[in-house]
């Protein structure tokens, strides 16, 4: 791979270790790297309102790929370009399927308004009966009639004592031909968005409005969610702490998250 024109990266589990901040020596690289001219494009399974403390983190308020490849957003200027949602016809149809291919999950919704923080307190609702992956969760619980009245941009179910493998195969078979089912974690979280888009729907996307072709870009990814995007992009890098499934596909295998692996890779040309 020659030098890149645009990098792609993945949040969680990759660009960052296991707190919110990327390390000084990953950073000092992103930053060489822009003021060559490289934009970095951050994709994420985050919402929009969960990507300025990244970008704030790094220095660089990046184009995003958020929600899994659902919408574009621009953390410069604060601003959704671009948001592929769920009907509530569909929505309603993918709630009940969920809800019988895998018993005793619950159920949230994801919503997004014109920034990040527009209408934040309706962006992300939740039944009663969802338990929530991370702690302190930004939520708003609503009756399970309500997380219908609107389109989203994500339905997420979780059931804790099961895994989010076992629960994607279950949940393909009963919705995978209304929405694109996938997972970033391992915990018994499934995130389904409209059928056809994924991270690699997303960074096409982003590529394009920065005028850059597919065999020009590198992308960085460690989950389930980023295998799209890394058989889309000209150079695929999965970290060393990726999934099994993630780690086949790539081209190459870096470092893990906790070893700088992107930074690792980004110095042969930065």
């Amino acid at each position: 791979m020659q030098s890149p024109r645009l990098v792609a990266t993945d949040v969680d589990g990759t660009l960052l270790g296991d707190g919110e901040d990327p390390s000084p020596r990953t950073r000092a690289v992103i930053r060489r790297m822009v003021d060559a001219g490289v934009p970095l494009v951050l994709a994420t399974g985050r919402p929009p309102r969960w990507v300025p403390r990244v970008c704030e983190a790094l220095s660089v308020h990046a184009l995003t790929v958020a929600a899994n490849g659902a919408v574009l957003y621009d953390a410069a200027t604060d601003r959704v370009l671009a948001a592929e949602t769920l009907d509530t016809d569909a929505l309603a149809e993918v709630t009940d399927g969920l809800r019988e291919a895998v018993p005793g999950c619950g159920i949230a919704v994801e919503r997004v308004g014109e920034g990040a923080f527009d209408r934040r307190e309706h962006q992300f609702v939740s039944e009663s009966a969802y338990v929530h992956a991370w702690p302190h969760p930004d939520h708003r619980r609503v009756a399970p009639g309500d997380l219908l009245g609107e389109p989203v941009i994500k339905v997420l179910a979780r059931h804790p004592t099961l895994t989010s493998a076992d629960m994607a195969r279950a949940a393909i078979e009963a919705v995978g031909h209304l929405v694109d089912v996938t997972y970033s974690a391992g915990g018994g979280l499934l995130e389904c968005s409209v059928r056809g888009v994924d991270k690699a729907h997303g960074l096409e996307r982003a590529a394009a409005h920065h005028g850059v072709d597919a065999s020009e870009v590198v992308a960085f990814g460690d989950m389930p969610n980023d295998l799209a995007m890394l058989r889309w992009a000209g150079h695929g890098v999965a970290v060393a702490n990726a999934h099994p499934d993630v780690l086949h596909v790539a081209d190459e295998v870096t470092g893990s998250n906790l070893d700088d692996g992107v930074a690792s890779v980004l110095e042969r040309w930065f």
